[in-house]
């Protein structure tokens, strides 16, 4: 008996620096995919997490099956990946890692062309913080950001940004805690609550699991699997 489409809001394509990994290439991921019940993903290049972001996502422009949903990473200013006037629904931010300020006068004005594009950005708490994240999202309140890297440990401030930001949504991959993907959905609505499993840097098979244990409605369960993803994919909010 079929379900309600799952989607991974949040993996990783390619060779990882630390590890040998089936997703290293298309056919692996996708065969990954299949083991897990995941009906198609939105992925990253792991060129553009761990080098240079404009290498990793020209290599997006390699994907043939159209399960995998190429998500550029972005960087903003002169020495960046350029202005954003569109092309993809959604789009990662890793400032940390590629060394710029989220809240800073190109960061800004790369979160004011997101939004106008009606492009959803995906940025991890570990490659930022609870403040900057606030400060991003009051100053660009157009923007959609989906949150990722969230746990136990930043509930408290994950609830203050949600209750502050009607743009801010949160991906499931380490809520992994007894009770804390329903809490959040109770909470804050399942419409703002994307499955996503990080892989293959963190593990995928637990938080399938766990979305397949979710006590929840019917509807909400649905919404979290796949159906929040597939609309933020057509640009809804």
């Amino acid at each position: 008996m079929s379900g309600p489409p799952v989607v991974d809001l949040n993996r990783v394509l390619g060779p990882i620096p630390h590890d040998d990994v089936p997703s290293r290439d298309e056919a692996g991921l996708l065969a990954e995919l299949a083991r897990l019940r995941i009906d198609a993903a939105c992925v990253v290049h792991s060129h553009a997490v761990y080098g240079d972001p404009r290498d990793g996502n020209q290599r997006l422009g390699t994907i043939g099956d159209r399960r995998l949903r190429p998500v550029p990473v972005l960087v903003p200013g002169p020495l960046g990946t350029g202005p954003w006037t569109g092309g993809a629904p959604l789009a990662r931010l890793c400032p940390r890692s590629h060394a710029w300020s989220p809240t800073g006068p190109h960061a800004l004005a790369l979160a004011a062309q997101l939004a106008g594009a009606g492009t959803t950005a995906l940025l991890g708490l570990d490659e930022t913080c609870a403040d900057e994240v606030r400060r991003l999202a009051g100053a660009v309140p157009a923007l959609r950001i989906v949150l990722t890297g969230t746990g136990y440990r930043s509930l408290r401030e994950l609830a203050e940004l949600l209750d502050s930001h009607p743009g801010l949504y949160v991906e499931t991959s380490t809520l992994c805690g007894h009770g804390q993907v329903e809490w959040l959905a109770q909470r804050h609505g399942a419409r703002r609550v994307l499955f996503g499993t990080g892989a293959p840097v963190t593990d995928d098979a637990g938080p399938r699991y766990l979305l397949g244990a979710l006590d929840l409605p019917a509807a909400d369960a649905a919404l979290i699997a796949g159906g929040n993803a597939l609309r933020l994919l057509a640009g809804v909010p």
